[in-house]
Formats: structure tokens, sequence, C-alpha cells
């Protein structure tokens, strides 16, 4: 059965007849029809077409991406219960794949919206059609992806939370912190996580996941092995970042970490502290904002990429966020 859909430029027909599947676009809806009415003539008649070598259904797909494709990832642990939850929740889980059109993929789209945010949605779709895509490509379980061309939601406008000097000194004090000595508890180990976001941009997680063999305070760095965007990094350390890590230190060695806190524990106590001392609707996460905009005075954007790791300069400005009254002073 054939479907239209207008889009800028033209009319696309999608056809989908016996596990086959054909798209084309065209400057009339008249034009995409007729090419439609023949294309499934053709299909009827096994006049060629490409077809799927093998059949497999989602179900299965979502089964082998999640042991094959998926352990290779940084974020195998998100993708794991994202697929798990695909694989119970689809409605069309149970179908081949060649047989699953964009219209079914638009419904599930529509009907996530209703639950979850935008950017979650994304990241779904961004998901299932890199399970779709290498299907067709190397699975040979469909010839096209059907992902690809339902219309994703936008994105929420980026996060432009900054930490106010008086936002920080209330955290500090009620987390315990105190300057130059070693943290006794885990609240004062997160204070020091803390500072040493906002000194370098790092992650919760990479902060949280340093090791003695992996500084380097001599030359001022930390050793990233691995990062959200799957490759190493090396981190070039403030003055301050070397003396806060520096107490971290003390005489551990080898692939002992800095911290005792992990990423689950560390947001429960973030969140659980910030609400403490009232201030409203600031993440840990904010410090990478806070930091990249404070480090954009100091070198230029190139060498900030390197220090947050981002390999497009142009994702740096989902976290700069000056103000028009900080850019105005530099201007004298």
């Amino acid at each position: 059965m054939a479907s239209f859909r207008k889009r800028s430029g033209g009319w696309r027909a999608e056809v989908a007849r016996l596990g086959v599947r054909d798209t084309r676009t065209f400057a009339t809806k008249a034009a995409a029809i007729a090419w439609a009415t023949t294309r499934e003539a053709e299909i009827l008649a096994s006049a060629g077409g490409p077809k799927c070598s093998v059949e497999m259904t989602v179900s299965e797909a979502l089964r082998r991406y999640k042991r094959d494709v998926t352990p290779t990832k940084a974020g195998q642990k998100w993708e794991e219960l994202r697929l798990n939850k695909f694989d119970a929740e689809l409605e069309w889980v149970g179908e081949f794949m060649s047989d699953i059109t964009t219209d079914q993929v638009a419904k599930w789209r529509d009907a996530r919206l209703r639950v979850v945010a935008s950017p979650t949605v994304r990241r779904e779709m961004t998901l299932l059609s890199s399970v779709f895509e290498i299907a067709r490509r190397e699975w040979r379980t469909c010839v096209v992806n059907p992902v690809r061309d339902v219309k994703r939601p936008l994105n929420n406008p980026p996060r432009d939370r900054r930490i106010e000097p008086a936002e920080e000194t209330a955290l500090l004090n009620r987390l315990g912190y105190v300057e130059a000595e070693a943290p006794v508890t885990l609240h004062q180990e997160l204070a020091m996580a803390f500072l040493i976001a906002l000194e370098t941009a790092m992650r919760q997680g990479e902060i949280l996941g340093i090791t003695a063999k992996a500084v380097n305070l001599k030359q001022r760095f930390v050793h990233l092995p691995l990062t959200k965007n799957g490759s190493s990094r090396n981190v070039p350390l403030s003055k301050r970042a070397v003396g806060l890590i520096g107490i971290l230190l003390g005489d551990k060695k080898g692939a002992e970490k800095l911290f005792r806190l992990t990423s689950a524990s560390a947001d429960a106590m973030f969140r659980k502290v910030r609400d403490d001392v009232a201030i409203v609707g600031l993440t840990f996460h904010d410090t990478r904002h806070e930091a990249i905009t404070r480090l954009a005075r100091k070198v230029d954007v190139l060498d900030l990429a390197r220090i947050t790791g981002h390999k497009d300069p142009r994702s740096l400005m989902v976290y700069y966020n000056a103000t028009a009254s900080e850019m105005a002073l530099r201007l004298d």
C-alpha cells in the first residue's frame, strides 16, 4: 500500500508490498501517485526492486544489536535498558523489519511525546534508527530504514543556567568543605568534585573515575582513557585544580580511585543538598556550562574544544552562556 507525504520541495511517495519497500520524491502529488501505482505493479509482478535476503523480526534485531553492537559503546548501560524497553513495549516488535512503515514509527513517536520530553524521544529515535540502519547495511533484513523519514521532535532550548557566587558558597558550606584539607566525609568529597568540575569542565562521571595513575601533577594534566564520545583525552589543570587533585591524590597509587563516591550517590546527594539550601533548578552538570563559559575567557575556541572533548567546536555554543554584561566588560 502506498503512502504520500508533503515535504519541502515536493511529495514523497512510499511503497510497501510483499516485503519490498521503496521511496521517491516528486514535484507534484499526481506524479508521486503515478510512480507508486507503477512501482506496486512491478513488485506484484516480481519485475524488480530490492528485497531483503533474510527475514528478521524487530525483536530479534533489537536483541542482536544489544548483543553485538551495544557492548562496543561507551553508553552501553543506557542502550541496554532502552533496547529492553523497546523489546517489551513496541507494538510492532513481533513484525518483520521489512514490513515496518514510517506511519508506524510516527505513531510510536507521537505516543512517546505524550509521556516523555522531546530530547528523550530524539535519543530513542536515534537508537532505533541505528538498529534499522545496521540491519539494512549488514544484516540485509530490510531494504530501507523507516525511522530516517520520520520527523524528529524539536530539541528543547539549550540550558543557560549559570552558578552564582552565592550559590557556590552556600553549597560548599552545606557540604562541609574545608579549604586545603583532605575530605573525610562523602559530602566533602562531593564538594571537591564540584570545585574540580568548575576548574576543568570535566563531567561528573569523568571526575569520579579518576585514578592515581591518570594524574600527572608535574605536567599539570589528567588523562581520561575513555570519555562520552568514545575517545580518550588529556585535561589540562589550572593551579587551583592541581591543588585540589593533589590533596585527593595523597598516597594513592596505580588504579586506586581518588573518590569513593559513585555517580548515582553523588547525584542524589547533590540534589538533596541543593534543596536544603533552597537553590532552584541547578544540576551538577551545570558546572560544565559554568566552567566552559569561564574557560572561554582564557583560551581560544580550538583549545577549549580540546579541553572539553568536543569534536565539533560548534557544540561549545550549547555550553557557552556568557551574559551580555560580561561581554560588555571585555569591550572596553
